[in-house]
């Protein structure tokens, strides 16, 4: 039986991916010329925050489906990876910025015909942005106990990346994991969408 371990391979390629989503978002927040002790701030807020909230996802995808007796691996993604960078950093050198597209990578599965059922698929795909939602309320919480403004400011960051991811993720349209929760039980993805989407107003005040 297939047991949850990370390789240090795998852990390279975890690693590559949260630095280059903290660079990415850094360069789109801070802008090209940041001074540097800002630009270590960035990627210091964007690290635990996206960072964190984008690798456990991926994590409980493959928790669950090593569970289901499958093989999964994280695997950075190249192209996404560049694609990242150069959104965040070329435009601005002609005067303008354009939306940021995080797709550093992602968990594959690799399980034999039949090995995986239609409801061990949908719950793997459940897990990730039920982790988002697990964070987000985390953050919400250490938002309101902290004392200090600037950290409550990052915590309420969190809070808000976190609920974003689990609802976009949501979303039934393939590969994204709410196509395939739907596959299994829509009423199960109905529910999830509803408990995201109300998050998601409450964190946007």
């Amino acid at each position: 039986m297939a047991k949850f371990q990370i390789d240090m391979d795998e852990a390279v390629h975890i690693f590559v991916s949260i630095v280059a989503i903290a660079l990415s978002l850094s360069f789109a927040q801070g802008g090209i010329s940041v001074d540097a002790g800002h630009f270590v701030f960035l990627m210091l807020i964007f690290t635990f925050t996206v960072g964190s909230g984008f690798v456990l996802h991926e994590l409980a995808h493959k928790f669950f489906a090593v569970k289901y007796g499958a093989r999964a691996r994280f695997r950075a993604w190249p192209a996404g990876l560049v694609l990242m960078l150069a959104l965040a950093i070329v435009p601005q050198f002609f005067g303008f910025r354009l939306p940021m597209i995080l797709a550093p990578g992602a968990v594959y599965i690799f399980a034999y015909r039949g090995q995986i059922s239609l409801k061990q698929n949908g719950i793997i795909s459940l897990a990730g942005p039920a982790t988002n939602v697990a964070l987000c309320a985390i953050f919400i919480a250490l938002y309101l106990l902290s004392p200090l403004e600037s950290l409550s400011a990052v915590f309420f960051i969190g809070a808000q990346v976190n609920i974003f991811l689990a609802l976009f993720n949501l979303l039934p349209v393939f590969p994204l994991d709410g196509s395939k929760v739907i596959a299994w039980d829509w009423r199960v993805w109905l529910f999830a969408f509803i408990v995201c989407f109300l998050g998601s107003s409450i964190v946007t005040f």
